[in-house]
């Protein structure tokens, strides 16, 4: 039997400004403070080079459009728009939003997931997503959503392993950079949640830390 929403209100738009966690803080984005240190993770000499493959911007050669890209990003409210932190460095590693936001349907996305050539297959890539997908299911979000290229095959690997499940693929979704992009789906209901989230917690534990600095994967620890 489905539950009643007869007394459903909707839940608030995020406006969150810090999220703190163990490896990583995420900071409402500010091009102040964060321009210089983003531009060098996502476009300096040690950048990923297939980082702006599938995203709708980038690269960017130069600052000046780069600094409009973020401008423009850090008033909006959706995409809303967060730094990541390392906390042991203090430096300024990825970006990504809390975006597709329907606070009267309580369904909302993690979405603009661009990090730096540290954040990669690192505990903080993970940690990064986990707290946001906290923020919105404590807000009382009902579904929580992952959209990308179904040719981008980092991205739905990355879906999968963080605990999302697979919906279907929406053809001929978007005209991107001049091409063709179906676009595969993905979700976190807020009944998955509880699971999911511990599994999360004990894959960023102590305990999952080896003396080698290798991490066991998230499927490892949930099960």
């Amino acid at each position: 039997m489905s539950i009643s929403l007869a007394d459903w209100k909707g839940v608030p738009a995020p406006t969150t400004q810090l999220i703190e966690g163990r490896y990583i803080r995420l900071e409402k984005l500010d091009p102040a403070r964060h321009g210089d240190e983003l531009f060098k993770a996502l476009q300096g000499p040690g950048a990923d080079p297939k980082l702006w493959d599938y995203l709708p911007y980038g690269p960017f050669p130069e600052r000046s459009v780069f600094n409009d890209w973020l401008d423009n990003h850090a008033t909006s409210s959706d995409p809303y728009f967060f730094s990541v932190i390392d906390r042991a460095s203090g430096e300024v590693q990825g970006i990504l939003s809390l975006m597709s936001i329907v606070p009267a349907q309580g369904r909302i996305e993690i979405g603009h997931v661009t990090f730096g050539a540290p954040m990669q297959r690192s505990p903080k890539s993970t940690e990064a997503v986990y707290l946001l997908a906290r923020e919105s299911f404590a807000l009382g979000y009902r579904r929580l959503e992952w959209k990308c290229n179904n040719a981008n095959a980092r991205s739905k690997y990355a879906a999968e392993r963080l605990g999302f499940s697979f919906e279907g693929v929406f053809r001929q979704h978007m005209v991107v950079k001049g091409q063709n992009r179906d676009t595969a789906w993905y979700s976190i209901l807020d009944s998955e949640w509880p699971a999911i989230a511990a599994g999360f917690e004990r894959w960023l534990s102590d305990e999952n830390q080896s003396d080698s600095g290798q991490v066991k994967t998230l499927s490892e620890c949930r099960g």
